[in-house]
């Protein structure tokens, strides 16, 4: 139990930390707009997904493969700002979440004018 709340703690400040790094230290224009929505690390602290979105949908591809080339300068940032021994490798995941929320609640629009 003491290990899972000790992965979220993590989560919550990796999201945070790369949230700043993103706004303060990344020049890519194309970086600078993104929401990280949230962080999912293994128990052995390898690897952390970084669930992210975009402002503009077409941009989606173009983003990821920018967070894929600065992934190791996020990771270096990410290392000196959290006090952990081994900073975990780092996953960028566009987030559909919202997408999927946006289409639920299209589709419960159209059941509520049919009735």
């Amino acid at each position: 139990m003491a290990n899972n709340v000790k992965i979220e703690r993590l989560n919550h400040a990796f999201q945070e930390e790369i949230s700043m790094i993103l706004m303060t230290e990344i020049k890519d224009e194309d970086i600078k707009f993104i929401t990280i929505t949230g962080v999912e690390t293994t128990s052995d602290l390898g690897l952390a997904k970084v669930y992210f979105t975009v402002l503009d949908d077409t941009k989606r591809e173009s983003t990821l493969e920018a967070l894929k080339g600065a992934a190791s300068f996020i990771r270096g940032e990410l290392s000196k700002r959290v006090d952990i021994r081994h900073t975990p490798e780092l996953k960028f995941i566009y987030d559909t979440s919202i997408e999927y929320g946006n289409h639920i609640e299209k589709i419960i629009e159209q059941i509520n004018e049919e009735k």
